[in-house]
């Protein structure tokens, strides 16, 4: 079995970067540190030990838990019975939560790792549930979450046999994992499985595993070396490093940001870690920030120093600031509407971003950072003029409090069917100051997205560069499990919601409070109204209707509903104070457009 000081080491990751997590090891130096001939000076490195019982399965699952995963989603089957086995018996270490299709598994991993940093695990069977994982792997894959996907395969000499269910996992997922191995036996398992996880939470993205089901019964002692293997063994003790960019990047980043009379920042996902560093900047250069979707949560939406959301979800004083601006900031974002960005050659550039394929990715920028947000703006910050002239910054406020007018009338238009913006607005003043947000993808996301207004403490997430519909609940199921005593929250349409709506008793049979604000009106509206933008008559669009109340009830969960406008609140207040699951269908009008910032009217 691995040592105790291997296992406790999951008590010791920390959150990150862009949220991606920190595997620091008994508080130990990094191992990235200068090197020295002084014993003392030298950071141990230790490999996890296993016994020679353990099997291949164990190995891996052991793996996962020294390195922080506390739970696993998936399906049981007989192409992973071993590895369901090895979570069984530890149970005390890592939770297994058995779902109901593996999609929903999968996104459970992504939004478990996106809102915690810490490594999301999923599993799947053999065949169809290796290929089921993959829509919830390529929204991690998109936005940058660590997850590890582990997934069975046919016996190890009956691949290539047309046997059952024996389909080329590793062929399967080569577009969507960094890291992607088929395990050959348990001596390789001690190694590819901290490769594994030091891919995924390093390298921000999926790392992928599958196991022959005889491959993952075998025993450690069983085991045979090639003959150039003397028993290689990898660390699980790693840190992220946190560095700055080169002092004179940061000084000619300082040169250009000092020169500009109208600064505007793009802050997303990377900057969530450096709340205080952004509201120091913006304050200093007199510059305002437009955040992304997943970058929500970077400032209060009451900060006097935002415009709020940007992009087709966003708001019009966000646009008005990135075509208006004479210099760009952009932090740990790749929001990727270019046309809410300033306009080629207009503004001056500067970038700040963990990938280096991501600087200049969606505007040109004159100098661009490879280094953590945080680190960086603590260098940058000594450099910054503060600057006297902050008329742009003050017509951006002058802009969102027109902007928050505008969007009051439009929330408090009573009547019904119900404006989705009206039951958004009333669940964003009911939710708790430290709620946990998720988003599905449709129409409703526009009302969402726009119409709720984050809290200092709330959380937001969702599915960012995949916009995939179906997350959702998932999201909320991870979201619940992650943070156990705050509210976990998630808004959907009737179209994703139904995909994944099975997912309701997942979260009944693990007791889990998650409450479901459901805008019911038929439709899959936003297609539905991009059909008639680019001239087409609507087709394909509409829904037969689902009693969702029904629904829910049959799965044990509390329901409600709401068609006018006085029962909004009482309904959502309702549901929240549940102790259970609890959904609230609001039947909301399907003529109600989901618009862009600009087209915005009561």
């Amino acid at each position: 079995m691995p040592q105790k000081s291997d296992i406790d080491r999951r008590d010791f990751i920390s959150i990150a970067t862009t949220g991606l997590a920190l595997a620091s090891v008994n508080a130990r130096p990094s191992a990235a540190a200068e090197p020295s001939e002084v014993t003392s000076a030298i950071s141990p490195q230790p490999a996890p030990s296993f016994g020679g019982d353990e099997t291949t399965a164990d190995i891996i699952v052991d793996t996962l838990v020294a390195w922080g995963a506390t739970h696993a989603f998936g399906v049981v089957g007989d192409g992973i019975n071993s590895v369901i086995e090895a979570l069984r018996k530890r149970q005390d270490k890592i939770r297994y939560i058995g779902v109901r299709h593996e999609e929903a598994a999968a996104f459970m991993a992504s939004g478990f790792a996106k809102l915690t940093g810490h490594l999301g695990v999923c599993v799947g069977t053999t065949g169809p549930g290796a290929i089921h994982l993959l829509n919830g792997l390529y929204d991690a894959a998109l936005d940058g979450a660590p997850v590890v996907a582990l997934t069975g395969l046919t016996f190890h000499d009956l691949t290539g046999l047309r046997y059952q269910q024996s389909v080329d996992t590793v062929g399967l997922m080569r577009g969507v994992a960094l890291y992607n191995e088929e395990v050959t036996g348990p001596e390789h398992a001690v190694i590819v499985a901290n490769r594994a996880c030091r891919a995924a939470l390093g390298e921000r993205g999926v790392a992928h595993l599958t196991i022959s089901k005889d491959v993952q019964m075998m025993r450690l002692s069983a085991g045979k070396r090639s003959m150039r293997n003397p028993g290689v063994r990898t660390s699980s003790s790693w840190t992220t490093p946190l560095a700055a960019a080169p002092a004179d990047e940061v000084r000619a980043a300082a040169d250009i940001l000092n020169s500009g009379r109208r600064v505007a920042i793009l802050a997303g996902q990377g900057a969530l870690h450096a709340r205080e560093e952004v509201t120091r900047l913006a304050d200093a250069l007199g510059a305002p920030v437009a955040k992304s979707l997943l970058g929500r949560a970077v400032l209060a939406d009451d900060s006097p120093l935002t415009t709020g959301g940007i992009g087709d979800l966003g708001t019009a004083p966000s646009s008005w600031i990135m075509k208006n601006c004479d210099t760009v900031l952009i932090l740990g974002s790749t929001m990727p509407w270019e046309e809410y960005y300033p306009s080629p050659g207009q503004a001056r550039g500067v970038q700040i971003d963990l990938k280096a394929d991501r600087i200049g990715l969606r505007y040109p920028v004159e100098v661009g950072l490879v280094a953590d947000v945080k680190a960086t703006l603590m260098t940058l910050l000594p450099l910054i003029t503060p600057k006297q002239d902050r008329s742009f910054l003050t017509e951006a406020q002058h802009r969102v409090a027109d902007w928050n007018t505008l969007l009051d009338k439009v929330e408090g238009s009573a009547r019904s069917p119900l404006r989705p913006q009206m039951v958004v607005r009333a669940l964003s003043d009911l939710l708790a100051d430290d709620a946990v947000i998720c988003l599905d993808c449709g129409a409703n996301t526009h009302f969402a997205a726009r119409c709720l207004r984050l809290r200092e403490n709330q959380r937001l997430t969702g599915t960012g560069m995949l916009a995939s519909m179906a997350p959702g609940l998932p999201f909320a199921i991870a979201a619940q499990l992650a943070f156990p005593k705050r509210q976990a929250v998630t808004v959907v349409g009737d179209g994703g919601f139904a995909m994944l709506m099975a997912e309701l008793s997942t979260a009944v049979a693990q007791n889990l409070p998650v409450k479901i604000i459901l805008l019911k009106n038929n439709s899959l509206a936003e297609v539905k109204f991009e059909q008639q933008d680019i001239g087409n008559p609507p087709f394909g669009c509409d829904l037969p209707p689902i009693d969702f109340v029904a629904f829910a009830k049959a799965c044990g969960a509390d329901a409600f509903r709401c068609e006018k406008p006085d029962d909004i609140v009482p309904a959502i207040r309702a549901a929240l104070a549940s102790s259970k699951p609890a959904l609230v269908e609001a039947v909301v009008d399907a003529e109600e457009k989901p618009t862009k910032p600009n087209e915005l009217k009561v």
